[in-house]
């Protein structure tokens, strides 16, 4: 007695070699089975969800919070808090972060010193203190310059006299100042150039921008940036134009500079009451993220146009500082709160325009730095 054909029948993501002639009842069950098979092992395939990590210090709790950030479920969760006051019962100020280039340590910003401020180092991980250095008043914004590997401190000196204060050096391996450079009355938002050697910082009381060169340790332009007191709080470089971003608190606006002709070239009014406080450029130039400190909001800008493509209110109500992901896909936006109120970190998505996370840290969440993102295994959905 002759025999039926075995079907020839394989399994592939999109594709089924199907027979061409008429096949028993019990055949076309065994086909649907695989296909059942083929398709569960397709759902079942790891797709790479991307976790992000931000420290965030908060200044009345004298705490660091390092924020998980999981895109899979838009959901942030803080993973640890560090503790970085010394003396128990006074609040220190825990103000201004920073990551090292190498992602290996942190650094943040204690601005009540006795006599002076100073700037302790952490293990990122471990998030373990590895030493101190004692700067100038009231430290704030800094960042590592990657040309020369020191850690450049604006010294604020919120409480001092009215007078021109410092940009303090510090080597961050000895954890040792090695110079001051003077700049203008209350400097703010230490920032490079993508070369590394630039550095830019704004004085709020003197209304300029100063750049300095980092391998000589000296100003070399100053800039009035705006009329009357507009208070610069922030600057920024563009990532790959001669540009840099100027937030005015005082006057509701950023002021866009020309590096190469040191000029005040566009003015981006930012709203009343806004009084626009940090900012950043997204690492591939296309959009500028702006904390409204006046009115608990987030301004997103499209630098293609210059015009403002979204105005989002955060969750707490005085917004402070702001981090871009590498990736240019997410902005993490710290809040202050007020009286008794938590911080809060707030997450944006850059493409939908969107707020689509929070949690909450310690009250008058300031400094927030980006550390990495790690991808996570979850289940294709």
């Amino acid at each position: 007695m002759k025999r039926d054909a075995e079907p020839n029948v394989t399994c592939q993501p999109a594709t089924f070699n199907v027979p061409t002639f008429n096949a028993t009842p019990a055949m076309r069950l065994l086909r649907t089975l695989l296909l059942v098979i083929c398709l569960f092992g397709l759902a079942a395939v790891p797709a790479l969800a991307q976790n992000y990590y931000a420290y965030v210090a908060s200044e009345s709790a004298d705490e660091v919070a390092l924020v998980r950030f999981d895109a899979d479920t838009e959901s942030a969760t803080v993973e640890e808090t560090v503790p970085v006051g010394y003396i128990a019962p006074e609040t220190e100020g825990a103000h201004g972060m920073t990551v090292a280039p190498d992602g290996e340590h942190w650094f943040v910003s204690i601005a009540h010193g006795k006599p002076y401020g100073r700037v302790a180092k952490y293990e990122t991980g471990t998030n373990a203190k590895v030493d101190t250095a004692h700067v100038g008043m009231f430290p704030a914004t800094m960042e590592v310059s990657s040309v020369t590997g020191l850690l450049y401190v604006a010294n604020f000196n919120l409480h001092g006299e009215p007078e021109p204060s410092t940009v303090s050096v510090v080597d961050p391996e000895a954890m040792t100042e090695v110079d001051r450079i003077e700049t203008g009355i209350m400097p703010h938002g230490s920032r490079f150039a993508p070369d590394g050697r630039t550095h830019y910082s704004v004085s709020m009381m003197d209304g300029t921008l100063h750049e300095v060169d980092a391998l000589t340790g000296r100003v070399t332009r100053t800039l009035t940036t705006g009329e009357g007191t507009p208070k610069p709080t922030w600057v920024d470089p563009h990532p790959s134009r001669p540009l840099a971003y100027v937030a005015h608190n005082g006057a509701d606006e950023v002021v866009v500079v020309d590096r190469d002709d040191w000029a005040v070239t566009q003015r981006l009014p930012t709203g009343e009451g806004t009084a626009p406080y940090n900012l950043e450029v997204s690492p591939d130039g296309t959009t500028l993220v702006v904390s409204y400190k006046g009115t608990g909001e987030t301004g997103i800008w499209n630098l293609e146009t210059g015009e403002r493509a979204a105005r989002l209110s955060n969750t707490q109500a005085v917004t402070h500082g702001v981090v871009i992901s590498p990736d240019s896909r997410y902005a993490f936006v710290s809040a202050e709160g007020r009286g008794d109120d938590p911080g809060a970190v707030d997450v944006f998505d850059l493409r939908s325009n969107e707020r689509v996370a929070s949690v909450e840290v310690g009250p008058q969440a300031g400094g927030i730095a980006f550390w990495k993102t790690d991808a996570t295994t979850t289940s294709a959905r």
